[in-house]
This record gives structure tokens, sequence and C-alpha cells, in this order.
């Protein structure tokens, strides 16, 4: 679970809450990569787009099983 008492920052119009992420030293390293190259303008927008895509993919069924779990009370 994550601590809801956290710094909310504004970025344009979104608010945006931060969070603490440990990630595997080769990961960072890749995503530090992939900003040199120029895909995305800093290591925090490269782990927003990953999550992005992971939220796209499986949140839809993560909200249909809770939907199915409701229904059987």
């Amino acid at each position: 679970m994550y601590d809801k008492k956290q710094t909310y920052v504004r970025n344009g119009d979104t608010m945006m809450q931060r969070i603490t992420l440990r990630l595997p030293e080769q990961q960072i390293s890749l995503l530090q990569q992939m900003v040199d190259a120029g895909e995305y303008p800093n290591v925090s927008e490269a782990v927003r787009a990953a999550v992005r895509d992971l939220v796209e993919k499986r949140a839809g069924r993560v909200l249909k099983e809770n939907d199915q779990v409701s229904f059987k009370v």
C-alpha cells in the first residue's frame, strides 16, 4: 500500500503524487540510456510511460475481476 500523505505536485494540468520506487541498478542504467538516446526527456517520464502501458494493458482485467467479486456477495 502507498502512503496517501505523500506530496502532490502539479505537472501542467495534472496533479501528481510522488512515490518511492526501488529498481535494480541495471534497469536504472537502461532507463538512463533511453533518456540519453532522446526517447524520453527524463527517467521519471520513462517510468510514467511504462506505468501507463501497464495500466492500459491490465487495469480492465483487474476492474472486471473486482466487479465479479462484488457480485458474489
